[in-house]
């Protein structure tokens, strides 16, 4: 009977343990999923463990995939980065293509990224002013692709600076 309490405690201050570690992380942030999950796995607790934990914080509301994504696109688009860059980091953060699509439709409403485009060009363009223009359009162009903004609409404005 005590051999099975003090298995029964260990588990539980091991859950403890990992969700207060889960509270830890989500305090600096909002966290996917699968970035808790992964995080968990390398703090090396067990499966069980995990799966409780994550189980809890969503049931509690404190995780949600699609929250976080519309966070994540928001500020990212202050940034300002294009939505291929966004939806590249999503996907690295192990949200569904669903999640990531609706969170992006949500925003292409109001997301001019020509306007955006053309703001970060011509402040890019005016600081290379001592480079040779079609260098300085170069380094333009890429900076912008970095950046994650479409490849034709950043040629098209580029080729106007």
């Amino acid at each position: 009977m005590k051999k099975q309490r003090a298995r029964n405690s260990a588990r539980s201050d091991v859950a403890e343990e990992a969700r207060a570690y889960a509270f830890l992380l989500l305090k600096f942030r909002l966290r996917s999923e699968n970035e808790l999950v992964f995080r968990l796995r390398q703090k090396k607790f067990p499966e069980k463990v995990i799966q409780d934990t994550i189980s809890f914080l969503k049931d509690k509301q404190f995780i949600d995939d699609r929250f976080f994504a519309r966070g994540w696109v928001a500020s990212r688009l202050k940034r300002p980065f294009g939505l291929r860059r966004i939806r590249q980091e999503l996907a690295l953060k192990g949200l569904d293509k669903e999640v990531i699509e609706e969170a992006l439709e949500r925003v292409k409403e109001d997301y001019k990224e020509s306007e955006v485009i053309s703001q970060l060009a011509e402040q890019r363009f005016s600081k290379l002013k001592n480079i040779e223009p079609q260098k300085a359009k170069a380094r333009v162009y890429a900076y912008l692709i970095r950046r994650g903004f479409s490849p034709e609409t950043t040629n098209d404005i580029v080729k106007g600076l």
